[in-house]
């Protein structure tokens, strides 16, 4: 009777030890969940803080990042103030520019763009 009083303990030691570890586990687990979360949104804000770049003749230079921007929402929201209307538009995206035609904000192309663009209205 003494040894199976004695497994019986062990057995419960065991399972007691088990369960404190994987609770311990569990957790570290939600923490560290937590913390990457909170780091995401973070990212998340400052790149949207960061938004679009407009060089040139506008009030605001520094448009917030949304969903969906395109390049004629970032002009309008920079407030461009030139006395003329622009006669080049140049797109920098990851160190790659392109010249566009001022056009393309009068005919209604729509031109997506990223967070991080720089447009220059010349």
């Amino acid at each position: 009777m003494k040894f199976l009083s004695a497994i019986l303990v062990l057995a419960l030691a065991a399972t007691g030890c088990t369960t404190k570890s994987t609770a311990r586990l569990k957790a570290q687990n939600a923490f560290l969940a937590g913390q990457n979360m909170a780091l995401q949104q973070q990212a998340q804000a400052a790149a949207q803080a960061h938004g679009v770049t407009i060089i040139g003749a506008v009030q605001n230079p520094n448009v917030p990042w949304v969903a969906g921007l395109t390049l004629a929402q970032a002009v309008a929201t920079a407030n461009y103030v030139g006395a003329d209307e622009p006669k080049q538009i140049i797109l920098t995206r990851q160190g790659e520019s392109a010249a566009l035609d001022p056009k393309v904000l009068f005919n209604g192309t729509n031109i997506p763009l990223e967070i991080g663009d720089v447009i220059e209205l010349r």
